[in-house]
């Protein structure tokens, strides 16, 4: 059984093998950490391939929050189902949310709405689009990751979703990414490590390389 968890979660359209290249790199430097990068519950409805959190057909402002709020359900059984498989039902103070886009969406929900209070959540790309009001996990630190050249989820997404974040009572780092668009980088990838680092500190005989 592992210490503590890693959850990543895919973007629309993706799925979790998506995160191979960021596993394979985290379980290098922290072999005391689990990683599990589920598929989402629900098959992608614009291509026969990939999977989905929520529909983005017909998505707009005024129904984005209903969709984070109908996709919940099934987006639990997907994260217990991950916790048993490490071992650590009912332990979410062992975990943390590494979301990207609406996976990001998604794992902002987990915590803002105190269903999920884990020790930390990382956004990439993502929005806060949960239906009020806030109920958070107050414990649980985020870190919003944002490419200030993203053409499909706007960087003011990022200031927008960390004012929220803190007026809500949780602790917020942005980190605004210069040239980066829709995607993980190699900086945002490292920023992140460090960040789940401080969430998840490695036993004293681990060390962090």
């Amino acid at each position: 059984m592992s210490r503590s968890l890693v959850i990543l979660l895919h973007g629309v359209g993706s799925q979790g093998a998506g995160f191979a290249p960021v596993i394979r790199q985290w379980s290098a430097q922290r072999p005391d950490l689990a990683l599990a990068a589920p598929d989402a519950p629900f098959a992608f409805d614009r291509s026969p391939l990939g999977r989905q959190w929520f529909s983005i057909q017909g998505v707009t402002d005024a129904n984005r929050a209903e969709r984070v709020a109908a996709a919940r359900t099934a987006f639990d059984t997907t994260l217990h189902a991950a916790l048993d498989d490490a071992g650590l039902s009912g332990q979410p103070e062992r975990v943390v949310l590494v979301g990207f886009s609406q996976g990001a969406i998604m794992a902002l929900d987990a915590v803002v709405s105190g269903r999920w209070p884990v020790a930390g959540v990382v956004a990439f790309s993502g929005r806060l689009a949960s239906p009020l009001p806030y109920t958070p996990a107050l414990q649980t630190p985020v870190l919003l990751v944002h490419g200030d050249a993203d053409p499909v989820m706007p960087v003011a997404e990022a200031p927008r979703a960390a004012q929220a974040l803190e007026q809500a009572g949780l602790s917020v780092k942005t980190l605004i990414l210069p040239g980066v668009g829709h995607a993980l980088s190699a900086d945002g990838v490292a920023q992140a490590a460090t960040f789940i680092h401080t969430c998840l500190p490695p036993a004293a005989a681990e060390v962090l390389h």
